[in-house]
């Protein structure tokens, strides 16, 4: 029934929506349009917002463009290939690969946004090198175990809000993640998504005879064979030893990283895929082999990450977001803010698609509206939080990095995100309002 149900949804989206370069430049024109329409701001201001804003994401895209290619060339070293197959080896039938990739998504975005969105692409590779599976739906249930990021343990939101000196420290104070990550409503939340995402997914693989298999071509990786050395400097290049002392400084770091307290976030997880890839290749050509054959994919990043980075900039300037989020509040009472946090957020995820920034705009008018009603601030605060990954199964811009590992193109997969997005937006509602 669940598969006779997306089949509209995915020929819509499959008709409709556009390449997502063109998307940002839609959204783009929708931010500009809004922000002299409502904010009665001047064109040239506007432009000037636009402009002042375009290059504010480039750490963050260069952050984007390595998890892209670190964990790509980390994958096709011969180790982590084998690890990758032997898994794969646990689903029999493609309604098994479905529940597995989702449920592998799903914990490893749980653990690290980053580290989700390229170990769940990278296995529904592997699975489809095993199994004739639905790919399009493979790769969205990879990528639907997004979902639940922002409300685990490397959720930007919560964990900024439990950091001295954070700031909204002097309106809320510390709120430490015991009420938040850990709080029984947000458990409740991700424990019923863990369970609920992947019979969803499973449910909609469509019969064998409307499935499509990819190409196997389109999964090999590529095979640096061996080489014969001719002159002095191929024996650097294919040194092992050399790589390996290369690669031992970055595992020393990284423990020492730990061993001193240090987190898990995005460069650090980089980090570690590149000096591990450095190692598992074994010798400098293999590494550039297959890094040669990883950036192919990420020029969608390069090209469409600033644009994000300027309608931002719109969004934040002219006071757009801000105005979207008190709409919502004005209707709100104490018991229904979280809702109505959650869904703004969502809205607001649309065009601000960074955690971090959204909460920057969004806080200064949900925290004071909590106070005001004598709402949970905890809970408002992980309502925001999950409208911002909510949404993102809406917004291709996320899905970049999964697209280009899996070869697919937006349209591909979003009409089965948006049912998911359907369905988990009231179980996320029902957990931020009734648990």
């Amino acid at each position: 029934m669940l598969n006779r149900a997306a089949k509209p949804l995915v020929r819509v989206v499959e008709r409709y929506l556009p390449d997502p370069y063109i998307f940002v430049l839609i959204l783009t024109l929708v931010a500009f349009v809004a922000a002299l329409l409502v904010e009665r701001q001047t064109p040239l201001a506007v432009v000037a917002m636009w402009g002042d804003g375009f290059w504010a994401l480039l750490s963050f895209s260069m952050q984007m463009l390595l998890v892209l290619v670190t964990g790509f060339m980390l994958a096709s070293t011969p180790l982590v290939k084998g690890i990758l197959d032997r898994l794969a080896g646990l689903a029999r039938t493609p309604g098994q690969a479905i529940l597995l990739v989702t449920l592998v998504a799903l914990i490893a975005s749980w653990i690290n946004w980053g580290f989700g969105l390229v170990v769940g692409a990278l296995f529904a590779k592997a699975l489809a090198r095993r199994i004739s599976v639905h790919y399009p739906l493979l790769i969205a249930s990879a990528y639907s175990g997004f979902v639940v990021w922002h409300g685990g343990i490397s959720g930007s939101i919560p964990l900024t809000i439990a950091t001295e000196g954070h700031f909204t420290q002097d309106r809320i104070g510390v709120i430490g993640t015991g009420d938040t990550i850990f709080a029984f409503f947000n458990l409740a939340i991700v424990a019923a998504l863990f369970i609920v995402v992947p019979l969803v997914n499973r449910l909609m693989l469509p019969p064998p005879g409307e499935s499509v298999a990819v190409d196997p071509a389109r999964l090999q990786e590529p095979d640096p064979g061996e080489v014969k050395i001719t002159r002095p400097a191929e024996y650097l290049e294919n040194s092992r030893v050399l790589a390996w002392l290369i690669g031992a400084g970055g595992v020393a770091w990284t423990v020492n990283h730990f061993i001193n307290s240090g987190g898990l976030n995005l460069n650090v997880v980089n980090f570690m895929f590149l000096f591990l890839a450095i190692i598992l290749h074994g010798t400098p050509r293999r590494l550039l082999i297959s890094l040669n054959e990883a950036v192919k994919g990420g020029a969608g990043i390069v090209i469409q990450f600033p644009f994000y980075a300027g309608i931002m900039a719109i969004m934040t300037d002219s006071g757009l977001a801000g105005t979207i989020s008190n709409g919502f509040v004005s209707i709100a009472s104490a018991d229904s803010l979280p809702f109505w946090s959650f869904i703004s957020a969502g809205v607001v995820n649309i065009f601000v698609p960074s955690g971090g920034g959204q909460w920057a705009v969004q806080a200064p008018v949900m925290l004071p509206a909590a106070q005001e009603l004598g709402a949970s601030i905890p809970r408002v605060a992980i309502a925001v939080a999950w409208g911002d990954a909510w949404t993102n199964l809406l917004q291709p811009f996320w899905a970049l990095p999964v697209l280009a590992i899996a070869g697919l193109k937006a349209k591909d997969i979003m009409g089965y995100c948006l049912m998911l997005l359907i369905i988990t937006g009231i179980i996320i509602s029902v957990g931020l309002t009734w648990f």
